[in-house]
């Protein structure tokens, strides 16, 4: 049978563990946070339910991949979660998405390229280029059911 332990010794920084020993590799990684947001829309030149003013709750998970730091950390979830909340969710957590968005019919298929866009233009910004070591979207999946999603990646949206 598995019991809890509490440790006997917390490990110490430069004193059980160095510094240089908190980089264990030199790989690329990807980490991954998703984020839900509720928001209300309707299609253009469609025959079906979605032709009507109607909501979703979506879920939107990101992909990131980079390099570690000194730290072994690539990019912290709270930095995704901040780029998230200041930079994407602002435009989308209930909105009526046919006017926050540029022009465009608000498929799921449009909006996982927006919000990949907006995501690659804030890893981008030059402060966070320093900060995190070759960061770059390698993909967004846009759920706008639990069964049903959009996905944009990386080399799909580098080659066109």
């Amino acid at each position: 049978m598995y019991g809890f332990r509490i440790v006997d010794k917390l490990q110490k920084l430069d004193e059980d563990i160095r510094r240089d020993q908190l980089k264990y590799h030199s790989k690329r990684v990807l980490v991954s946070k998703e984020f839900t947001f509720d928001s209300a829309h309707h299609l253009h030149c469609y025959e079906g339910k979605c032709k009507n003013l109607h909501g979703h709750t979506y879920k939107v998970i990101f992909g990131l991949s980079g390099y570690v730091d000194d730290r072994g950390l690539l990019i912290d979830f709270s930095d995704i979660k901040d780029i998230w909340k200041k930079e994407i969710e602002i435009y989308l957590d209930y909105k009526y998405l046919n006017e926050t968005l540029p022009p465009m019919n608000t498929t799921a298929e449009n909006m996982v390229v927006w919000i990949y866009e907006k995501m690659k233009e804030a890893l981008e910004k030059e402060d966070r280029q320093q900060k995190y070591q070759g960061a770059r979207v390698e993909f967004v999946r846009l759920y706008e059911t639990p069964s049903s999603y959009a996905e944009a990646r990386r080399e799909w949206m580098e080659v066109e």
